[in-house]
This record gives structure tokens, sequence and C-alpha cells, in this order.
């Protein structure tokens, strides 16, 4: 025969127990919905951000300047140099925060990770904004040679972060191929500066202290450990925004001593025929000698 276990001296039965704490888990999830504090909420805020659509500032003149956001892509080569699973296209430098501080912090944790992705639209976590390393040069032209910064904002409003990098260690190194970590901070140091190189070695000394064309191929090398950035199109990481691949601080160099392609980046600019396009949207002038072909022909080249 069942037993009554419950006494004057219980306050309340099992099942009023469970009641009342439904009640409290619904205080708790109302109160924190209310401040915004849901993992939903924070997800939601942070891509919003993150991928914010960006403008990025339109070359008058062709030259990259202090004060400009641009793109930082890696023009898409040939499958041929890099051995199993391979990411074709373009890919464009993004930050990549980590997926568990998302979900812990409102904001963006510092170190963050970095990443590239195929996307070619300019938003919150792939616009850079190119900075002056000593005194303000906003406006100035950038060039070969000259220290800069990268920052990035991510979408966030003051909030900037800094494309960094520093010598390789047993406890700090690319997580795929254990090469020199890049990474973003808010520390301002010597680990920040960046230079841009010519992309023909042979003309490398010819070039030093001319202007950076905008959208064309350069090399950037870290000013303090004289690694060039380099994309690993063929180690993937697993990130918030899915599946990317990895970017390191690594000079690959062929039989040639010249930089190889995974090295080889485009500072993109953006189109003034579009606000939120960029130059790579443009269509391509025909060939010198095509128009030639078609001028003698009778045809309308324009």
């Amino acid at each position: 025969m069942a037993q009554n276990l419950y006494c004057p001296r219980v306050r309340m039965g099992n099942w009023n127990e469970d009641i009342y704490l439904e009640e409290e888990y619904m205080k708790d999830f109302l109160d924190k919905r209310e401040k915004g504090k849901l993992l939903i909420q924070r997800n939601r805020r942070l891509k919003k951000n993150l991928l914010r659509p960006m403008q990025l500032s339109i070359s008058e003149d062709g030259y990259i300047h202090y004060g400009d956001k641009v793109m930082l892509l890696n023009p898409n080569y040939p499958e041929k140099e890099e051995a199993g699973l391979f990411q074709c296209g373009d890919l464009s430098l993004c930050m990549t925060p980590d997926e568990i501080s998302t979900h812990l912090y409102d904001e963006l944790e510092v170190p963050c990770g970095l990443s590239a992705t195929t996307t070619r639209i300019p938003v919150g976590r792939n616009t850079f904004t190119i900075l002056s390393a000593g005194k303000d040069a906003t406006g100035q032209v950038l060039r070969y040679g000259q220290d800069f910064y990268l920052g990035i904002t991510g979408g966030f409003e003051n909030k900037m972060l800094y494309l960094s990098s520093d010598h390789r260690t047993l406890l700090k190194s690319s997580k795929k191929s254990w090469l020199q970590e890049v990474y973003l901070t808010d520390e301002v140091s010597h680990l920040n500066c960046w230079q841009a190189s010519f992309l023909d070695p042979q003309l490398r000394l010819e070039f030093e202290g001319f202007p950076i064309q905008a959208n064309e191929k350069i090399v950037i090398y870290h000013h303090y450990t004289n690694r060039a950035l380099a994309v690993h199109r063929n180690l993937f990481l697993r990130t918030y925004f899915g599946k990317e691949v990895e970017v390191a601080a690594h000079t690959h160099l062929d039989s040639h001593k010249v930089e190889k392609s995974k090295n080889h980046w485009i500072l993109v600019t953006g189109n003034p025929r579009n606000d939120f396009s960029t130059m790579l949207d443009l269509p391509k002038p025909p060939a010198k000698d095509t128009q030639a072909m078609e001028q003698a022909m009778g045809l309308d080249t324009q």
C-alpha cells in the first residue's frame, strides 16, 4: 500500500515545485530577452554587424591612399600548385571570431582570428582601412616600402582592430600549417606594421617609393618578421561562418626565388558606378589588338 510521504513539515509538494521552477525559468527568460542577452539575440547582432554592407573607397587617381577602405583579395590561380582539396576562386581576407566567444560576449574578443573566403561583396568582416604607422597621413598616397596598418571595425562603431603577426612559437602558430600566425588585436605596436612590395622581384628596387596602384597584384610583407601574407587554399577551417581556408604569414618561393600565387594580394577599391560593388565587378575592356581589329573592320568599339 502506498505510503503518504508528505506531512505538515513539507512546505510544498514536488508537483508545485516543478510549477514554481518553470515560472522562474520563464522570468529569467523574459528578463534576458528584455536586456538582449539571449544567445540568439547576440548571434543576430554579431552577424548583423559582421555582414553589414560596406562602401569601399573610390580611387580617383588610380592609387591607394591612407584612409581608404579596401578589400584584400587573393586572386584565383590554377589548382596545379596545391595537392588534395583546393578552394578555387577569388578569396578575400576576413575576420573570423571564435565561435565560443560569440556565445559568451556581446562584443568581439581579442585576439580575433582570420580566414579567407570566396565572397567578393564588401561587408563588415572583410573591409579594411589603410592607416598610417606614424603621424596622421590621411589622403596621402601609399607607396611601396612604406609602413602602414590594416585596421578593421567588423561593422562595429568605435572598435578598431589591427592586422598583426609575431614570430612562431611552440604555443602560438597557425592552426593547420603550424606556420606564423596572423591575427587581429586592438593594441597598437610594431607588430601591426606591414609593407607592400612590387610583384616582380627584378623591378622591386626600382619601384621602391612609387605609389601603389589600386586593383593590381602586390606582395604584403610583415615589417617585423619579414614574412609575406599568404593564403593556404588546401587547408580548411571550421569557422563561425562555415568552411573557410587558412591565412598565415609565410613567404612561399618557387625555384626562381619568386613569391608564389598564394602570396599575391589585390587592394580592391570601390566601383564609382555602384556604391556597394567593387572594381572587380566592372567588365574588362577588350584587348588592344581586338580594338584595332574592330576599328579596321569599321565596327563601333565604344
